[in-house]
């Protein structure tokens, strides 16, 4: 008999392959051989503690590639920070960075969130051409928008 996490994730697996998601295909087909291989008690609880650490570090890991290679180095550098556009870039990313790490507090302390947030990532892919990013950005937007909302509501009366 299938269980309703088991139901949840081939439904997640079926709009991954209609939006051609190939992270989430990869994720859930991965959750689901970690869960189904008897696994799961010792992937599971490192993978929910430190994967959103795990894959920052590996973004990061990406980003800096071009400037380990050398495609990118001081005089790009020195060269972007000329145009305004650059500079809309550099604020553009702090800002993100910023409100991301408010994201990952509410990720871990409001799971029904989570849920909303991945939803939104995966419909936003399947039905606009979104790319996923993921949750933790749309977290880090979710917390901030969440704080306006408290601060309007509590000068409002």
């Amino acid at each position: 008999m299938m269980t309703q996490p088991t139901i949840f994730m081939l439904i997640l697996l079926a709009i991954g392959l209609f939006a051609k998601n190939h992270s989430l295909i990869i994720a859930v087909v991965f959750l689901l051989v970690v869960k189904w291989s008897g696994l799961a008690d010792k992937i599971l609880p490192f993978a929910q503690q430190k994967g959103i650490n795990i894959g920052v570090t590996i973004i990061t890991i990406a980003v800096l590639v071009p400037i380990v290679t050398g495609d990118i180095g001081f005089r790009d550098l020195q060269e972007a920070l000329k145009s305004s556009y650059a500079w809309i870039a550099l604020a553009s990313g702090i800002f993100v960075a910023i409100i991301a790490a408010n994201g990952i507090e509410l990720l871990q302390n409001d799971p029904h969130i989570t849920a909303a947030l991945v939803f939104g990532t995966i419909l936003a892919v399947a039905v606009f051409n979104g790319v996923a990013v993921g949750p933790l950005i749309g977290a880090g937007i979710a917390y901030l928008a969440m704080k306006m909302v408290e601060f309007f509501s509590s000068i409002g009366g």
